[in-house]
Formats: structure tokens, sequence, C-alpha cells
């Protein structure tokens, strides 16, 4: 039978443990620390049952330790320059994951830098940090800097570099590591590395592993000017610790070169008149854009070209190339969502040219998915094809992004959108008086097709419009109702848009309204994209908002408390079929070509059993949130409540419980 004991009196196995470990050890600290300065205290059954104090006198606390190394009033450290270069790089932020091979840098920016220009945006995970350099460049054309720890980090952030890399982003990533291997703590072994970069080169642009600071600072400024120069895409900057730590003199004299962004390169004169005589001549000409809105005036500059040809427009959707709405815009003419190329149209096409198109193939060419895969031509076999891209200036051999070789009949190897303005000059002038007339008369179509596309999509919006779960029309639809009347931006992965429907039935016509897709395709991007793009519109007083997919959010929920913690406003609102649908529609069409009935697609691809409640999830990471929410009718003013919400500048997440398609 086990004796009672009183609560109040202290367990002799207590006062064991406080006499002779932690508390006698503290006192033995103290005893040295303070010296004869204080007396040691004698540890009783009272002193032993109530917490002591260390004593210390003022003097005592005011003494560096004695083992401490500080730098004189005539030094500062490498890292405190490397900020010096960095602002002049203009990077307003910089997202990192703390790490200590890059500790250095991290106390020169919150404490020289003041935490300003780059302001420091703490994340949970190096591929959320990635992520939101890489929607943030799309919502705000500059590179926003990251810094990730070693071995470990680098191999987190590794899938967030391969979609900015094939998706052309340039991502400016600094990456600490100890080089010297002779002063290596022990963690820092297993987190340093020989040659850093060596595990993303081959889906990076360019990376450097500077061994001075005067080197530090020509790298860091050749790694900015490689990545903004077309075609665009991330590079590493390896910065070693000893590098970053050791004190330098003040009046060191290092130099910090100017940066001078490259003119991007125009078509070739001669190549760009041929091209112009084509489309003028075209019968049916149409113009296929992918990335070829490289800025703001992308958009405008293709605008201008298409109304003067009056000629038809398929967007691909890696950058936000037309309006939605414009009349010469046939993207999504036979009324599908996704892929975002129209058939019907390419089939009708005598001359098409291709702007920055990263599957040229696949524009004028179909592959049927079956058990037997077949290939059968699109596009007429005497249309004549025209690519206009930086992508024959840059290409890497082992990761496949380039995408199947098409064959065309007049390549300029230049960048689109700084081409545009020599084709549209020449097209003018070489459209006579009679092709005009012509061009009108194919505009009166187009448009007309564009009316009754829209009036269609309409239709097709409605059907299931009061069924539970909601549909994913009625979703957009809702989203759309209450924010058309703010300068809004969609910031989210057409992967989450629910079959197209935003670029369906909403007006997009601002370049940052659209920021595109992953690039390569990894889930786990659209949530920290989202973000990166919310931050980018903060400063220009832009609503955001994305249709976040459940199984994308599971990968690093997380860089939702970044939002909640940096006082991002955005909107989240979840798509959520509780499943990786597009994975099970696969496995369907597996199970369908062995004969085998599709009833067991769901194993593995289901988030269910149990469901997740993604509010109070998120709840938790201080983020206002709704949900989960299936009765279409209760979807409205839920909206209208997290809305308020992101107007006072705060994130809010509405659960959405939707169908699968």
């Amino acid at each position: 039978m086990t004796k009672s004991r009183d609560p109040e009196e202290p367990s002799i196995e207590r006062r064991r443990f406080l006499q002779h470990g932690t508390l006698a050890g503290a006192a033995a600290i103290i005893g040295s620390s303070a010296s004869d300065k204080s007396q040691s205290q004698e540890i009783t059954e009272e002193t032993a049952s109530r917490p002591v104090a260390p004593v210390m006198t003022a003097e005592d606390e005011a003494a560096p330790p004695a083992h401490a190394q500080v730098m004189s009033a005539d030094e500062r450290s490498g890292s405190d320059f490397m900020v010096d270069v960095f602002q002049s790089l203009e990077f307003d932020y910089i997202c990192a994951n703390p790490g200590s091979s890059f500790r250095g840098l991290h106390e020169s920016i919150i404490n020289y830098g003041g935490n300003e220009h780059p302001e420091l945006i703490t994340c949970c995970h190096e591929e959320s940090s990635v992520a939101m350099a890489h929607g943030y460049f799309k919502a705000e054309g500059k590179p926003l800097a990251v810094m990730a720890h070693g071995t470990v980090g680098l191999q987190h952030a590794a899938m967030a570099i391969y979609n900015a890399w094939c998706d052309r982003v340039p991502v400016y990533l600094i990456l600490g590591n100890h080089n010297d291997a002779a002063l290596r703590r022990a963690a820092e072994w297993y987190h340093g590395v020989q040659d850093a970069a060596d595990m993303v080169r081959d889906y990076v642009k360019w990376d450097d592993t500077p061994w001075s600071l005067e080197h530090f600072a020509e790298s860091a400024v050749r790694a900015y000017k490689v990545s903004m120069t077309p075609p665009m895409a991330p590079v590493v900057l390896v910065v070693d610790g000893h590098l970053q730590e050791a004190p330098i003199p003040i009046d060191s004299g290092l130099h910090t070169p100017k940066l001078t962004i490259p003119t991007p390169p125009q078509g070739d004169s001669g190549a760009v008149e041929e091209a112009a005589q084509m489309l003028v001549n075209a019968e049916f000409p149409v113009l296929v854009a992918d990335r070829a809105a490289r800025t703001p005036e992308g958009m405008f500059l293709l605008i201008e070209l298409a109304e003067t040809l009056q000629a038809a427009v398929i967007d691909g959707g890696s950058r936000l190339n037309f309006p939605t709405r414009h009349p010469l815009n046939q993207t999504h003419r036979a009324g599908n969502g996704a892929p975002p190329i129209n058939r019907e149209i390419i089939s009708q096409a005598d001359v098409i040219l291709g702007l920055e198109v990263m599957d040229f193939w696949s524009t004028v060419n179909s592959l049927r998915d079956q058990l037997h895969r077949s290939v059968s031509r699109v596009a007429k076999p005497d249309a004549k094809l025209i690519s206009i891209t930086t992508g024959d200036l840059y290409i890497r051999s082992n990761y496949q992004d380039f995408r199947r070789m098409q064959e065309v009949d007049l390549a300029i190897a230049a960048d689109a959108e700084a081409t545009l303005p020599a084709l549209i000059e020449a097209v003018k002038r070489l459209s006579t008086r009679p092709r005009r007339r012509v061009f009108e008369a194919r505009g009166e179509k187009l448009a007309e097709a564009s009316r009754l596309t829209e009036e269609n999509t309409r239709i097709a919006a409605s059907y299931a419009w009061n069924a539970s779960p909601i549909s994913t029309a009625r979703l957009c639809s809702e989203i759309w109702e209450k924010i058309k009347n703010e300068d809004w931006s969609l910031v989210s992965s057409y992967y989450s848009d629910g079959g197209g429907w935003p670029r369906r039935l909403w007006d997009f016509d601002k370049p940052y309204q659209w920021l595109g897709h992953a690039g390569g395709g990894g889930i786990g991007y659209g949530a920290p994209a989202s973000v990166g793009g919310a931050l980018a519109n903060r400063r220009h007083g832009r609503f955001s908002v994305s249709i976040q997919t459940d199984g994308d959010l599971m990968y690093a929920p997380g860089v939702l408390w970044t939002a909640a913690h940096h006082r991002i406003p955005l909107l989240s609102v979840m798509n959520n079929n509780r499943a990786y649908h597009m994975e099970m529609m696969h496995v369907q069409r597996m199970c369908n070509a062995r004969n085998r009935g599709v009833d067991r697609a769901n194993i593995g691809n289901e988030l269910v059993d149990p469901n997740i409640d993604y509010a109070q999830m998120v709840r938790g990471l201080g983020v206002y949130t709704e949900g989960p929410i299936d009765n279409p009718v209760d979807l409205g003013p839920a909206l209208e409540r997290a809305i308020a919400v992101v107007k006072r500048g705060e994130p809010a997440l509405v659960d959405v419980i939707t169908q699968v398609r």
C-alpha cells in the first residue's frame, strides 16, 4: 500500500535532485563567478523547495565573459559589408528560416541594416521561402532574396527552386556554408558541403562561392544581373560563414560594383520584317502568348499587335498576357477550362506566331493519352509557324523542362516583349487599306465568337449551382461577386482555380491580377507563392485573394503563420475537395485501361478519415478563419466577413468543401 504524502512537503527525490543536480551546479557557478564578493548559500530543505536566483552584482553583469571576443571600435564584420551590397541592389525583403550558417548575415541585417531594405521575413520552411520569392516576383517584377542553411536548407528549398527554374523566374538564393573544414564546429560538418550549389546546379542559371569580400561584392551584383537578364532564372550565392563573421577594418576601402541590367535582346530586323509580312498576308493569323508579358508593358504591346491585325489571341497562362474579356481573346472559345489551348482556333490558322511559348509542340499537335499513345496534328499541315523566344538562347541538358522540339518556319531567338515594338511598326507599315478591311471583317467575327463563349460559360457555371458540396463554378462566382469592385489580384496558381473558372468568369485586365502557375508543377507552391504575391501587393493597396487547394496547403501550412506574423493581408479560400483529385483521375485512367473498374482509385489519393478541418488548423496559426462550409447559401456571408478582416490588414481563410471538378 502506498503511503500518502502531504502535497506541501517536498519529496526526498526532488530535494536530493536539487541538492546534487542542477541547483548545486548553479551554486557552484555563483560561487565561481562572484568569487569572494558573495558567500555561497547553504542548501537547506527550506531553500531547496523554492527557486533560487543567481546572485550577481551590477559590476558582474556589465563585464563580458572572460572568454568572449568582441570587435574593437575600428572594426566591423564582413556581413555588415554584405548588407551594404544587398542594399545597393535594393532588395525590399529577404525570406529565411533561421540557420546558423548565415547567423552573421542575419545579425547584420537586423542590427547594422536596421531590418530595413531588406526586411527579414520569418518563414517556417525553406521551400516556402523560395516559393514566396517566386510569387513576389510575378506580382512586383523584382526579386526577393532568400537565405538557406547549408546542406539541409538547400535540400528543403530544392523543389521550389526547380519550380522557379521551369517558370523562368529570378530567385536570389543566399546559401550559408562553412568552406574551411579546419574551422567547422561539429554540426557544421553535416550541414556543410564541399560544393554547396552542386545539388541544384542543373536548374539554376548561375552560382558562385566567393572567397573574399571583394569577390563577394562582384558576384552578388553579377548574380542579380544574370538572374534578371532574359531568360530569367534562379541564382545561388554561397556565402562562407567565416567570411561573414570575421572582423574587417571600418576603412577597408571595399568597393561595390554598379548594377547595370542589360537591355533584353531584340529580334533581327530582317527576320522581324519577314514575320510581319507573313502576319499581314495571313487570312487567319493566331497569336499564342505564354511568357510574353515579362513586364506590365508586355500586355499593352500584345493588345496593340492583336488589334492592328484583328487576330485571334490564345493566352497560355504562364503570365497574364492578354485581357480575358477582350473580344479577340479566343483562349476558351471551346468552353473548356484546361489546358488553355483552343484547338478549334489553332486548326483554322494559316499563320501561328508563338511568343515565349514554352510548349509550341503541344500548341499545334495533340498527344492522346491512352493505353497506346498516339499523336495527331491539330494545325493545318501547311500552316506557317513563327517563334519568338529567349528559350532558343539558353537550354540545359538534364532536366527536361524544354519540351518536345517543334519545327517552325521562322525562329527568332530574342525576347518577345522587346521585339514587339519593331514587329508592330512593321505590321502597320505593311498593312494596306484593302488588308485593313480584311482585318476588320475578321475582328467582327472573332468578337461575336467571344460574345457567344461568355454566354455559354455563364450557362455552364449555373449547373449544380445549389449543390452540396459546393461546385467550383459557384465558388469562383461568389468570390468574384465580392471582390470585383476592389483593386484585386488572384495570387494563387491556376492549378488551384477550380477548372479554369476565374479566367472564364472574371474580368482580368491588369497584369498583376494573374500570376500564372508553379512552372515545374510542384505541389506545395500555391500557399507560399500566394503569400509572396500578397506581400508584393500590400504596398500597392491591392486586395489579394488565393483559391487554395487542400493537398497543396498540407505541404507547408506554416506559411500562413508568416502571413499572420508579418500582417500580410490575404484572403485564402479553400477549394477543399478532400483529395489529390488530379492524381485520382490518373489512377482511374489506369484502372480503365486495365479493365479493373474505378471503385478503388480513391485509395492513396483521398484526404479523408479523418477529414482535415483547415479552419481549426489555421486558427492556431493566428489567422482568422471560417468553415468548413458545404452549404452554398452560407458561402457569400462568410466571404464578406473574411474580406472585412483582410481589409484591416490581416490574413483570413474560409474553408469551403467543394465538388471534385
